[in-house]
Protein backbone atom coordinates (compact mmCIF):
# COMPACT_ATOMS: atom_id res chain seq x y z
CA UNK A 1 0.00 0.00 0.00
CA UNK A 2 1.33 3.44 -0.91
CA UNK A 3 2.67 5.54 1.93
CA UNK A 4 1.65 9.11 2.58
CA UNK A 5 4.17 11.86 2.03
CA UNK A 6 6.57 12.93 4.75
CA UNK A 7 4.66 16.16 5.48
CA UNK A 8 1.45 14.29 6.31
CA UNK A 9 3.30 11.64 8.34
CA UNK A 10 5.06 14.28 10.44
CA UNK A 11 1.86 16.22 11.10
CA UNK A 12 0.03 13.03 12.18
CA UNK A 13 2.87 12.16 14.57
CA UNK A 14 2.73 15.67 16.01
CA UNK A 15 -1.01 15.40 16.55
CA UNK A 16 -0.73 12.05 18.33
CA UNK A 17 2.02 13.44 20.56
CA UNK A 18 -0.23 16.37 21.46
CA UNK A 19 -3.04 14.00 22.46
CA UNK A 20 -0.73 12.33 24.97
CA UNK A 21 0.94 15.48 26.28
CA UNK A 22 -1.92 17.99 26.33
CA UNK A 23 -5.12 15.98 26.62
CA UNK A 24 -3.79 12.99 28.55
CA UNK A 25 -5.73 10.47 26.51
CA UNK A 26 -5.33 6.78 27.28
CA UNK A 27 -2.63 4.98 25.30
CA UNK A 28 -5.16 2.61 23.71
CA UNK A 29 -7.18 5.56 22.41
CA UNK A 30 -4.08 7.17 20.91
CA UNK A 31 -3.07 3.88 19.28
CA UNK A 32 -6.56 3.52 17.77
CA UNK A 33 -6.44 7.09 16.44
CA UNK A 34 -3.00 6.37 15.01
CA UNK A 35 -4.35 3.37 13.09
CA UNK A 36 -7.29 5.39 11.79
CA UNK A 37 -5.06 8.23 10.61
CA UNK A 38 -2.52 5.86 9.05
CA UNK A 39 -5.31 4.32 6.96
CA UNK A 40 -6.54 7.78 5.95
CA UNK A 41 -3.00 8.92 5.06
CA UNK A 42 -2.47 5.84 2.90
CA UNK A 43 -5.64 6.64 0.98
CA UNK A 44 -4.48 10.22 0.49
CA UNK A 45 -1.15 9.04 -0.88
CA UNK A 46 -2.87 6.66 -3.29
CA UNK A 47 -4.87 9.60 -4.67
CA UNK A 48 -1.79 11.83 -4.98
CA UNK A 49 -2.60 14.13 -2.04
CA UNK A 50 0.87 15.18 -0.92
CA UNK A 51 0.42 17.97 1.61
CA UNK A 52 -1.90 18.54 4.58
CA UNK A 53 -3.10 21.73 2.89
CA UNK A 54 -4.37 19.63 -0.05
CA UNK A 55 -6.78 17.60 2.11
CA UNK A 56 -10.43 18.44 1.47
CA UNK A 57 -13.86 17.37 2.67
CA UNK A 58 -14.21 15.15 -0.42
CA UNK A 59 -11.14 13.15 0.65
CA UNK A 60 -12.73 12.52 4.04
CA UNK A 61 -16.07 11.47 2.50
CA UNK A 62 -14.32 9.08 0.12
CA UNK A 63 -12.39 7.53 3.00
CA UNK A 64 -15.52 7.01 5.11
CA UNK A 65 -17.32 5.46 2.14
CA UNK A 66 -14.39 3.09 1.62
CA UNK A 67 -14.55 2.09 5.29
CA UNK A 68 -18.27 1.42 5.00
CA UNK A 69 -17.76 -0.71 1.90
CA UNK A 70 -15.06 -2.62 3.75
CA UNK A 71 -17.63 -3.56 6.39
CA UNK A 72 -16.53 -1.36 9.29
CA UNK A 73 -19.25 -0.67 11.84
CA UNK A 74 -20.85 2.74 12.27
CA UNK A 75 -19.04 3.14 15.59
CA UNK A 76 -15.66 2.41 14.00
CA UNK A 77 -16.35 4.87 11.20
CA UNK A 78 -17.39 7.50 13.74
CA UNK A 79 -14.12 7.02 15.61
CA UNK A 80 -12.15 7.32 12.36
CA UNK A 81 -13.94 10.58 11.57
CA UNK A 82 -13.26 11.86 15.09
CA UNK A 83 -9.56 11.16 14.60
CA UNK A 84 -9.51 12.96 11.25
CA UNK A 85 -11.46 15.94 12.63
CA UNK A 86 -9.06 16.23 15.54
CA UNK A 87 -6.03 16.10 13.24
CA UNK A 88 -7.43 18.79 10.93
CA UNK A 89 -8.21 21.07 13.87
CA UNK A 90 -4.67 20.50 15.13
CA UNK A 91 -3.31 21.56 11.72
CA UNK A 92 -5.27 24.82 11.96
CA UNK A 93 -4.05 25.50 15.52
CA UNK A 94 -0.46 24.88 14.47
CA UNK A 95 -0.79 27.16 11.45
CA UNK A 96 -0.06 24.33 9.00
CA UNK A 97 -3.33 25.02 7.14
CA UNK A 98 -5.46 28.15 7.11
CA UNK A 99 -8.93 26.56 7.23
CA UNK A 100 -10.50 23.35 8.46
CA UNK A 101 -12.19 21.67 5.45
CA UNK A 102 -14.69 19.93 7.74
CA UNK A 103 -16.11 23.12 9.28
CA UNK A 104 -19.85 22.99 8.64
CA UNK A 105 -19.79 19.32 7.70
CA UNK A 106 -22.21 17.52 9.99
CA UNK A 107 -21.37 14.15 11.49
CA UNK A 108 -23.96 11.42 11.73
CA UNK A 109 -23.85 10.03 15.23
CA UNK A 110 -23.28 6.29 15.57
CA UNK A 111 -26.28 4.53 17.09
CA UNK A 112 -25.89 4.16 20.82
CA UNK A 113 -24.94 0.65 21.82
CA UNK A 114 -26.76 -0.49 24.92
CA UNK A 115 -24.28 -1.62 27.56
CA UNK A 116 -24.53 -5.17 28.77
CA UNK A 117 -25.37 -5.48 32.46
CA UNK A 118 -25.89 -8.42 34.79
CA UNK A 119 -28.79 -8.83 37.15
CA UNK A 120 -28.02 -8.15 40.81
CA UNK A 121 -28.08 -11.85 41.67
CA UNK A 122 -25.71 -12.67 38.80
CA UNK A 123 -23.30 -9.90 39.83
CA UNK A 124 -23.30 -11.15 43.42
CA UNK A 125 -22.62 -14.74 42.31
CA UNK A 126 -19.77 -13.66 40.05
CA UNK A 127 -18.09 -11.68 42.83
CA UNK A 128 -18.51 -14.29 45.56
CA UNK A 129 -18.16 -17.64 43.76
CA UNK A 130 -14.71 -19.19 44.08
CA UNK A 131 -13.75 -21.54 41.22
CA UNK A 132 -12.15 -24.88 42.14
CA UNK A 133 -8.38 -24.56 42.39
CA UNK A 134 -8.36 -20.76 42.64
CA UNK A 135 -5.03 -19.55 44.10
CA UNK A 136 -5.46 -15.85 44.98
CA UNK A 137 -8.92 -16.03 46.52
CA UNK A 138 -8.59 -13.05 48.88
CA UNK A 139 -6.99 -10.75 46.31
CA UNK A 140 -9.41 -11.70 43.57
CA UNK A 141 -12.43 -11.19 45.84
CA UNK A 142 -11.22 -7.69 46.75
CA UNK A 143 -10.55 -6.89 43.11
CA UNK A 144 -13.99 -7.98 41.96
CA UNK A 145 -15.72 -6.20 44.84
CA UNK A 146 -14.08 -2.94 43.75
CA UNK A 147 -14.93 -3.45 40.08
CA UNK A 148 -18.60 -4.00 40.87
CA UNK A 149 -18.95 -1.93 44.05
CA UNK A 150 -17.16 1.18 42.74
CA UNK A 151 -17.78 0.98 38.99
CA UNK A 152 -14.10 1.23 38.11
CA UNK A 153 -12.68 0.87 34.64
CA UNK A 154 -10.18 -1.98 34.41
CA UNK A 155 -7.39 0.53 33.66
CA UNK A 156 -8.30 2.48 36.80
CA UNK A 157 -8.27 -0.69 38.87
CA UNK A 158 -4.87 -1.94 37.69
CA UNK A 159 -3.33 1.53 38.18
CA UNK A 160 -4.86 2.05 41.65
CA UNK A 161 -2.24 3.04 44.24
CA UNK A 162 -2.26 2.70 48.01
CA UNK A 163 -2.21 6.47 48.45
CA UNK A 164 -5.58 6.68 46.67
CA UNK A 165 -7.31 4.62 49.38
CA UNK A 166 -8.91 5.96 52.56
CA UNK A 167 -10.36 2.91 54.24
CA UNK A 168 -11.08 4.70 57.50
CA UNK A 169 -13.48 7.12 55.88
CA UNK A 170 -14.43 4.61 53.20
CA UNK A 171 -13.60 6.08 49.81
CA UNK A 172 -10.99 5.98 47.07
CA UNK A 173 -9.69 8.59 44.64
CA UNK A 174 -9.72 7.47 41.03
CA UNK A 175 -7.63 8.96 38.24
CA UNK A 176 -9.77 8.41 35.15
CA UNK A 177 -9.68 9.37 31.49
CA UNK A 178 -7.82 12.56 30.72
CA UNK A 179 -6.18 12.48 34.15
CA UNK A 180 -9.43 13.61 35.80
CA UNK A 181 -9.77 12.68 39.45
CA UNK A 182 -12.99 11.64 41.17
CA UNK A 183 -13.91 10.34 44.61
CA UNK A 184 -15.90 7.09 44.86
CA UNK A 185 -17.31 5.61 48.10
CA UNK A 186 -16.24 2.08 49.04
CA UNK A 187 -19.13 -0.06 50.23
CA UNK A 188 -18.96 -2.31 53.25
CA UNK A 189 -18.40 -5.55 51.30
CA UNK A 190 -15.62 -4.04 49.17
CA UNK A 191 -14.00 -2.38 52.18
CA UNK A 192 -13.88 -5.63 54.20
CA UNK A 193 -12.54 -7.62 51.25
CA UNK A 194 -9.90 -4.97 50.55
CA UNK A 195 -8.75 -4.82 54.18
CA UNK A 196 -8.41 -8.60 54.29
CA UNK A 197 -6.28 -8.57 51.15
CA UNK A 198 -4.05 -5.69 52.32
CA UNK A 199 -3.51 -7.30 55.72
CA UNK A 200 -2.63 -10.81 54.61
CA UNK A 201 -2.32 -11.85 50.98
CA UNK A 202 -0.70 -8.70 49.60
CA UNK A 203 2.27 -8.79 52.03
CA UNK A 204 2.87 -12.43 51.08
CA UNK A 205 2.82 -11.54 47.38
CA UNK A 206 5.27 -8.70 47.97
CA UNK A 207 7.81 -10.76 49.87
CA UNK A 208 10.85 -8.55 50.46
CA UNK A 209 9.84 -6.06 47.78
CA UNK A 210 7.66 -2.96 47.85
CA UNK A 211 5.09 -1.56 45.45
CA UNK A 212 2.76 1.46 45.48
CA UNK A 213 0.17 -0.42 43.40
CA UNK A 214 -2.76 -2.01 45.23
CA UNK A 215 -3.33 -5.14 43.15
CA UNK A 216 -0.19 -7.13 42.49
CA UNK A 217 1.06 -10.59 41.63
CA UNK A 218 3.98 -12.40 43.22
CA UNK A 219 7.09 -10.22 43.41
CA UNK A 220 5.12 -6.99 43.66
CA UNK A 221 4.44 -6.65 39.94
CA UNK A 222 1.16 -4.90 39.00
CA UNK A 223 -1.60 -7.00 37.51
CA UNK A 224 -2.17 -6.54 33.79
CA UNK A 225 -5.55 -5.72 32.31
CA UNK A 226 -5.46 -9.05 30.48
CA UNK A 227 -5.10 -10.86 33.80
CA UNK A 228 -8.20 -9.10 35.14
CA UNK A 229 -10.14 -9.97 31.99
CA UNK A 230 -9.26 -13.64 32.35
CA UNK A 231 -10.17 -13.58 36.04
CA UNK A 232 -13.62 -12.11 35.37
CA UNK A 233 -14.31 -14.68 32.65
CA UNK A 234 -13.27 -17.57 34.92
CA UNK A 235 -15.44 -16.27 37.75
CA UNK A 236 -18.40 -15.81 35.42
CA UNK A 237 -18.09 -19.41 34.22
CA UNK A 238 -17.82 -20.70 37.79
CA UNK A 239 -20.88 -18.65 38.81
CA UNK A 240 -22.97 -20.02 35.94
CA UNK A 241 -23.28 -16.66 34.18
CA UNK A 242 -24.05 -17.53 30.57
CA UNK A 243 -23.82 -14.11 28.94
CA UNK A 244 -20.54 -12.64 27.67
CA UNK A 245 -18.84 -10.89 30.57
CA UNK A 246 -15.87 -8.54 30.82
CA UNK A 247 -14.60 -6.20 33.55
CA UNK A 248 -16.61 -3.44 31.88
CA UNK A 249 -19.77 -5.51 32.37
CA UNK A 250 -19.37 -5.04 36.12
CA UNK A 251 -19.03 -1.28 35.62
CA UNK A 252 -22.26 -1.29 33.58
CA UNK A 253 -23.94 -3.38 36.27
CA UNK A 254 -22.81 -0.89 38.94
CA UNK A 255 -24.43 2.00 37.05
CA UNK A 256 -27.61 0.10 36.20
CA UNK A 257 -28.13 -1.10 39.77
CA UNK A 258 -27.72 2.45 41.09
CA UNK A 259 -30.36 3.78 38.70
CA UNK A 260 -32.71 0.90 39.43
CA UNK A 261 -32.27 1.69 43.12
CA UNK A 262 -33.30 5.32 42.63
CA UNK A 263 -29.97 7.14 42.27
CA UNK A 264 -29.97 10.49 40.48
CA UNK A 265 -28.47 10.42 36.98
CA UNK A 266 -26.05 13.24 37.84
CA UNK A 267 -24.75 11.31 40.84
CA UNK A 268 -24.15 8.24 38.67
CA UNK A 269 -22.38 10.47 36.14
CA UNK A 270 -20.03 11.70 38.88
CA UNK A 271 -19.33 8.20 40.20
CA UNK A 272 -18.55 6.87 36.71
CA UNK A 273 -16.37 9.84 35.83
CA UNK A 274 -18.29 10.74 32.67
CA UNK A 275 -17.51 14.21 31.36
CA UNK A 276 -20.91 14.43 29.65
CA UNK A 277 -24.17 13.35 31.25
CA UNK A 278 -25.26 12.25 27.77
CA UNK A 279 -22.83 9.33 28.10
CA UNK A 280 -24.50 8.32 31.36
CA UNK A 281 -28.01 8.62 29.92
CA UNK A 282 -27.52 5.44 27.93
CA UNK A 283 -28.08 3.57 31.20
CA UNK A 284 -31.65 4.83 31.37
CA UNK A 285 -32.38 2.41 28.52
CA UNK A 286 -31.35 -0.53 30.68
CA UNK A 287 -33.15 0.67 33.81
CA UNK A 288 -36.83 0.72 32.74
CA UNK A 289 -38.11 -0.04 36.24
CA UNK A 290 -36.41 3.10 37.52
CA UNK A 291 -38.08 5.24 34.82
CA UNK A 292 -41.51 3.71 35.46
CA UNK A 293 -41.13 4.32 39.20
CA UNK A 294 -40.23 7.99 38.67
CA UNK A 295 -43.18 8.37 36.31
CA UNK A 296 -45.58 6.84 38.82
CA UNK A 297 -44.36 9.06 41.66
CA UNK A 298 -44.27 12.38 39.86
CA UNK A 299 -46.80 12.46 37.01
CA UNK A 300 -50.39 13.35 37.98
CA UNK A 301 -51.91 10.94 35.45
CA UNK A 302 -49.67 7.99 36.23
Amino acid sequence: MARATRAIDVSVDGYLDSLAAERGLARNTIVAYGRDLAAFASGLAARGVRRPADVGATDVRRHLLALERAGLSARSRARALAAIRGWLKYLVREGVVADDPLVGVKQRRAPAKLPGALGQAESARLVTTTPPGARRVVRDRALLELLYGCGLRVSELTALRLEQLDLQVGYLRVVGKGGKERVVPIGTAAREALMAYLADERPRLLGARSSPVVFIRRGGHPLSRQTVWKLVKRRAAAAGVRTRVSPHTLRHSFATDLLEGGADLRVVQTLLGHADVGTTQIYTHVAPERLRAVHRRHHPRA
